[in-house]
């Protein structure tokens, strides 16, 4: 089918709209709200540290990463990021709520949380062996002209990237819990929010538990191309 250069211009440009808007608007938000700095007495780990001992968790660890804001539930410990483990900004104590959400759904076993882990942990062992097995597979394939070989390269590479998708899937209702339904919660029950802050608070919580949109739409897309 024969498209017209116009549609297909239209057509990108809606196609990058969708899959890279959600990721600028998730930057513009956590970073808008990192102003003032100083704006809470404490800074996001300390707020961290507060949260965790009140839910009995002193057991989770709360440290300083350049992997960006996230929870192990490996190594039972809270990550962030030096704009959120030093700053004492809105974004900052938020965010740092929102990480500790996750702990609190490590700690009340959320299946959600436990099937993600299993699974990410698989996809990290299987991304590079599907690298490697594309480009060997594909060039034994092209050499000995096998289309059987051909057609096994495809479905594993298939295989491997709906894995890929059904853990982004996966993560974005569990990022929203960790949102909604225990860092808000927190904030609120704690009187953490200074006032006038919570409707801010939803929008970076919304942010936080959005991270993960524009990849979960890349790899749907992509599935999709293949299953056309």
């Amino acid at each position: 089918m024969n498209y017209h250069p116009t549609m297909l211009v239209i057509f990108l440009f809606l196609l990058f709209a969708i899959i890279f808007a959600p990721q600028f608007w998730v930057k513009h938000t956590l970073k808008k709200y990192h102003q003032p700095p100083d704006r809470y007495r404490g800074s996001g780990a300390e707020l961290a540290r507060m949260l965790l001992d009140l839910e009995n968790l002193p057991h989770v660890t709360v440290e300083k990463t350049d992997r960006g804001d996230h929870y192990d539930p490996i190594e039972k410990a809270v990550r962030l990021s030096p704009e959120c483990f030093d700053a004492r900004s809105l974004t900052a104590i938020t965010v740092a709520a929102h990480e500790v959400g996750h702990a609190l759904q490590d700690r009340d076993a959320d299946p959600r949380l436990r099937l993600r882990t299993s699974l990410a942990i698989l996809m990290s062992k299987l991304q590079p062996l599907n690298v490697g097995f594309l480009l060997v597979g594909s060039i034994l394939a092209t050499a000995f002209g096998n289309p059987r070989l051909i057609a096994l390269i495809v479905i594993a590479s298939l295989a491997i990237q709906l894995l890929s998708t059904v853990v982004n899937l996966i993560t974005l209702p569990m990022e929203w819990n960790a949102s909604f339904g225990r860092a808000l919660p927190m904030l609120q029950t704690h009187d953490i929010l200074l006032e006038g802050d919570q409707h801010h608070a939803r929008r970076i919580l919304r942010a936080a538990a959005l991270t993960y949109v524009a990849a979960s739409l890349i790899s749907v897309l992509f599935l999709l191309r293949w299953v056309r």
